[in-house]
């Protein structure tokens, strides 16, 4: 690698992503009744937390996590973004549609439906939150 890392005990790959939104019951909802994942870990007014296989979606609320963190807490620096964030969800081509129609019966609007040019598929719609939501074939990155 080009940083020079060991990597002959660990691969690296993604452990977590983070989305951010102020209003949490609302994507919480969301992210539950829309897409079926199930909350692991919630503070009210500070993050919801939501498995997704090996992996972990974190929901922030950027003003509560741009803060310190108090005395006696865990030092977790402060972090947080303003603006929409992206996720990409991994599906196959037949849950690409399955996932469109469920989407569609929720009330969501597809922002963009469309095949790539090297190969694949990808929905986009939005969080409540504003946060750009998509779901792809991994063959648009070479993936399988």
């Amino acid at each position: 690698m080009a940083s020079g890392v060991d990597r002959a005990a660990d691969t690296l790959s993604i452990l977590e992503t983070v989305l951010y939104a102020r209003d949490l019951a609302t994507v919480a909802d969301f992210y539950e009744r829309v897409l079926g994942l199930e909350s692991v870990a919630s503070v009210p007014g500070r993050h919801v937390f939501f498995r997704c296989e090996g992996q972990m979606l974190l929901i922030f609320n950027p003003d509560a996590t741009q803060q310190p963190p108090k005395p006696g807490t865990l030092p977790v620096p402060p972090h947080g973004m303003e603006g929409e964030g992206h996720v990409c969800f991994r599906a196959s081509a037949d849950g690409i549609a399955e996932w469109r129609a469920k989407l569609v019966r929720a009330g969501v609007d597809i922002e963009a439906d469309f095949a790539w040019p090297s190969g694949g598929r990808s929905i986009y719609f939005r969080d409540p939150a504003g946060n750009c939501i998509e779901f792809a074939e991994p063959r648009i990155w070479g993936l399988s």
